[in-house]
């Protein structure tokens, strides 16, 4: 299984574009189309703004390419933890994803696994 896995804080909007740019290296490494990759990117983006509407200060990513393309994208640090407001993300996630699965924790979503 190869993986690649990142933790980044919430908080600093600078590392969401790291974020985006290592996300379009595993996207090129499973051979995605450019416009597949772009949507794979606004989705996992997407899911770390969900997190943070939620609550959570940092957030771990796992990125797998065994059957397809796999995206794990989980909240930590989460000193209290709501509901938030993101039915526009997730409607846009939804668009753009073969399959979104949401976890959890409470009211709160703790975790997103995307699949293309």
């Amino acid at each position: 299984m190869k993986n690649f896995k990142v933790s980044f804080c919430l908080s600093d909007s600078k590392y969401f574009t790291a974020v985006r740019l290592a996300v379009g290296g595993v996207c090129a490494a499973a051979d995605l189309d450019v416009d597949s990759a772009e949507d794979f990117k606004v989705c996992v983006t997407e899911s770390c703004l969900i997190l943070k509407n939620c609550g959570f200060d940092g957030a771990e990513i796992t990125l797998g390419t065994d059957d397809g393309l796999i995206a794990e994208i989980c909240g930590f640090d989460g000193a209290s933890l709501v509901e938030g407001q993101n039915e526009f993300s997730l409607a846009l996630i939804s668009a753009l994803v073969s399959s979104c699965d949401i976890v959890r924790e409470g009211a709160a979503i703790s975790k997103i696994v995307l699949k293309v």
